[in-house]
């Protein structure tokens, strides 16, 4: 276990996809498109799985069947959000309630991210464990905040609240007790929402 104690990951894999359907995108759900091989749902999870984060969930919701199927053989603990269509809120507390109270933080990490690397997710946990006050851990790439978020479990009430469309971001708005981490990754930033986005993706760059 890490100095940050045991920090879960949190995979949010629910989402309906709306503006890449929209866009042409094809399948039940963009996030098993395979990028490099194999889909990229599972690059998320394996970056997670090789990362020193103590236990790893994923919440499903839209598509569940295709996204789990995706997931067979991996060691991670699924949580289905029957109520994934109301907004992201829902999955975000389904996966920090599923990450149970023995851990003292969560990354939360979107399943459309698969050039996330271990190294950004380590590199988060370590510098919570440099300031284990912190409500929060996140990384900032060309002066813009990015994700995956880190939360500390002191504000995972907060999130049980949290409703609709209102990820974590609006918990960190403003807030001096959030560590902000620079790092030279575009990675951070850029997530799969278009057929164009995922192509970008397969070409080998970092979106």
């Amino acid at each position: 276990m890490s100095k940050a104690g045991a920090v879960a990951a949190v995979i949010l894999a629910a989402g309906t996809a709306s503006r890449f359907r929209a866009e042409g995108g094809e399948g039940a759900t963009k996030l098993i498109a395979e990028v490099d091989g194999k889909p990229m749902v599972r690059h998320v999870v394996s970056a997670a799985l090789n990362s020193e984060a103590f236990s790893v969930v994923v919440v499903t919701g839209h598509a569940r069947d295709a996204v789990e199927n995706a997931l067979i053989g991996l060691p991670v603990q699924v949580r289905y959000n029957a109520d994934y269509d109301s907004g992201i809120a829902s999955s975000l507390r389904n996966g920090v309630l599923a990450a149970g109270p023995s851990v003292s933080a969560a990354i939360v990490m979107l399943a459309d991210m698969p050039r996330v690397k271990l190294e950004l997710l380590n590199l988060l946990i370590d510098a919570f464990g440099d300031n284990p006050e912190a409500r929060a851990v996140v990384p900032v790439f060309g002066g813009k905040r990015g994700n995956p978020v880190l939360l500390s479990k002191k504000i995972f009430g907060e999130v049980a609240k949290l409703t609709g469309d209102m990820g974590a971001r609006k918990l960190l708005e403003g807030d001096g007790e959030v560590v902000e981490v620079q790092v030279n990754d575009a990675a951070v930033t850029l997530d799969i929402d278009t057929p164009a986005a995922l192509e970008e993706a397969r070409r080998g760059q970092s979106t």
